[in-house]
């Protein structure tokens, strides 16, 4: 290969002063192709939703085909005391009180109760001590799994359930030491299945089920850092963060089921709780694209009949795509807690969580005409709130369709899986306000074991014209690093991450960390982020890369480096020198990987890193706002924004542009 040939320009885009920041964020290609504003356009009431559906199944009174749903289990295999069944799917065969699944009954408990919920006293029952009998005691593998007696050979049905247990706990601290007795003598808590459950994980994390399932990793890294966070075990940090590092240090995309989003926050909050430096973002990218581990895993953008079903998580080729209720609505509250530590995803993950709230409707019967659903005949006694297992591109000539397994397999009568729909109290706890025109979000809803922090919210325009909210405390964005008492405009398409602080606030800044009377309100103060290439962005010829930072508090950069495929390529102690690189020393259709580090002089470390493709094809750009009036001047058109792209010598060309108002 010729030695590349590096010509040296940069262009950083600093702003000075505080009034009129760059606004750093970051792109999620996938993302970038959903549309504004998804139709058919309709935003579920997803509390009531999630309210609904735990008065539906918890109710032993209900009458109907296949009701009640729930049951006693009057035989437990692990405690003295009673503990509840829950079918997997509405009219399921196969199951009876002993075989319940944990991620169906742990959910439906830590669901409800994210939507406001006491289910430590509802209908003068503990629903939250009966989920102790999922801790496999007896058989001696101490461990909380999916059955109560009985082990899996999948890492994420292995893992999963620990981690729910971990939220229950987390939702009811004061039900920790309450002991109940076992079946083979003395007593357990919750808090001593918890420990002993992360133990023995802990010591068993080699011998655990993989089955491909790497992203299982990313699962543990979650429940040895909660585990770290109550009991300051350094055995349980250190495990954590090796299970990162070996994510990280990944090839390939472990994307398999429903963990790798609650690795990439568990990462994001190893990086500022920590001082840690894992590549999050190469994590978070993978959310987001094919797995490589699991064909066609991930996130779906598409338009299925006349439906949008963009965000919804699932296969994108089985049967052209087959979108999965319960790991849809794991995804967004994951991923969401990310904007409080790394809040230039704002508007990205914005997006994503309104295509996701507007569009996970279909998954629900009364959201779809009746041919367009398996078992439109059990809606009345479903209330709308059982959700369908998950959402086929085309089945039996229609699409969309909404439908499920279970009828296939000769496992259950209907395709209603309240495996999925116990999840649904996610999705819902993390909406804290619609107003028809901007989308709140509590990013605090399901951040589970948090230190001690401030009220943080999403706020997501995704109107076409800008939007004026009125707040009524003392706000500050994390995304503008601005201070706000009355009202804030949001520009279109764009997110606001406020804190909510004490009309006392008193900030004090240390390192790239702001405490606010003492409590930590901005892990990321300064910041620093690609304005161009982004992530993904074809690029050719010679390119300029662009910088949005923002510097607070009198702070600047002492040295700044660039590095090409890991190859340091430029490196200087001041800002505003030019660094140009040329791609036509590069193979067309290469992918290549660009990282920025700017040391302040206060040591604090910045970084940013971004993949982009060459493509040589194309030989410039021009903008093109005026197309009817616009005249090209030639090839040589070297301008950055959308293109006319020329081939020479009577060859083909092609027009790239914005979208245009004519």
């Amino acid at each position: 290969m010729p030695q590349k040939r590096l010509v040296l320009a940069l262009c950083l885009l600093l702003v000075f002063p505080a009034s009129v920041w760059a606004r750093p964020q970051k792109a999620i290609p996938l993302i970038e192709t959903m549309p504004d504003l998804p139709e058919p356009f309709e935003v579920r009431d997803w509390k009531q939703t999630a309210r609904d559906y735990d008065q539906l199944v918890f109710d032993f009174a209900q009458e109907g085909p296949f009701l009640p749903l729930i049951e006693w289990d009057e035989n437990p295999v692990n405690f003295r005391q009673k503990s509840f069944f829950l079918p997997s799917y509405v009219g399921d065969y196969r199951m009876k009180p002993g075989s319940q699944e944990g991620i169906n009954l742990i959910a439906a408990v830590v669901g409800a109760s994210l939507v406001g919920v006491d289910k430590s006293d509802q209908y003068g029952e503990n629903w939250v001590l009966m989920l102790k009998e999922f801790y496999n005691h007896t058989n001696g593998l101490n461990l909380v799994l999916n059955h109560s007696r009985s082990n899996t050979n999948s890492h994420w049905y292995t893992v999963f359930p620990s981690m729910l247990f971990f939220m229950v706990l987390d939702l009811y601290p004061e039900l920790g030491d309450v002991k109940t007795p076992l079946i083979t003598g003395g007593t357990l808590s919750m808090n001593e299945i918890a420990e002993r459950t992360a133990t023995t994980a802990l010591d068993t994390v080699d011998s655990l089920p993989v089955s491909g399932e790497v992203d299982g990793e990313a699962g543990l890294a979650w429940l040895f850092y909660q585990a770290y966070l109550k009991w300051q075990d350094e055995r349980f940090l250190q495990a954590a963060v090796s299970c990162l590092v070996h994510l990280t240090d990944l090839d390939t995309n472990p994307f398999y089921e429903v963990l790798l989003p609650y690795g990439v926050q568990t990462a994001a909050r190893l990086s500022v709780e920590q001082g840690l430096q894992l590549d999050i973002d190469k994590l978070l990218q993978w959310c987001f694209t094919p797995s490589d581990v699991r064909r066609g895993w991930g996130v779906i953008s598409d338009r299925w009949g006349d439906y949008d079903i963009h965000g919804l998580v699932g296969s994108q080729t089985d049967g052209g795509g087959y979108a999965f209720a319960m790991n849809t609505f794991q995804a967004v509250p994951a991923l969401l807690p990310v904007l409080r530590y790394d809040p230039r995803y704002a508007d990205v993950l914005g997006k994503w969580a309104w295509q996701v709230i507007n569009n996970a409707g279909f998954f629900y019967p009364d959201e779809l005409p009746s041919e367009l659903q398996s078992n439109p005949e059990w809606l009345p006694f479903s209330q709308g709130a059982v959700a369908y297992e998950g959402l086929r591109k085309e089945e039996r000539g229609q699409t969309p369709y909404a439908t499920g397994d279970a009828i296939k397999e000769s496992w259950a009568a209907t395709n209603y899986a309240l495996y999925g729909a116990s999840h649904v109290g996610f999705l819902a706890g993390l909406i804290s306000d619609w107003d028809g025109d901007v989308l709140k979000l509590d990013l605090c809803k399901t951040d589970f074991g948090g230190k001690k922090s401030y009220p943080t919210f999403l706020y997501y325009n995704p109107q076409e014209h800008p939007v004026t909210i009125t707040i009524d405390s003392t706000t500050y964005d994390l995304v503008t690093k601005e201070f706000s008492k009355e009202q804030i405009t949001l520009p279109a398409q764009q997110g606001a991450v406020l804190v909510v602080l004490p009309d006392d606030s008193k900030p004090n800044y240390q390192g790239n960390t702001m405490l606010v009377n003492g409590v930590a309100a901005d892990y990321m103060v300064n910041m620093l982020a690609f304005a161009y290439p982004k992530e993904g962005d074809l690029v050719w010829g010679e390119f300029t890369p662009q910088l949005d930072l923002i510097l607070q508090g009198g702070k600047e950069a002492a040295e700044v480096t660039f590095y090409l495929d890991e190859e340091e390529i430029y490196r200087d102690s001041k800002l505003g020198t030019d660094l140009s690189i040329d791609t036509n020393r590069h193979k067309d259709q290469s992918w290549h990987e660009l990282e920025v580090r700017v040391i302040l002089t206060t040591e604090v470390i910045l970084r940013d890193k971004v993949r982009f493709r060459v493509d040589n094809s194309i030989l410039g750009r021009a903008k093109a706002d005026d197309l009817a009036n616009w005249i090209p001047h030639g090839v040589e058109i070297i301008r950055q924004n959308h293109a006319l792209s020329i081939k020479p010598h009577d060859q083909t060309g092609m027009l790239l542009s914005p979208l245009l108002t004519l």
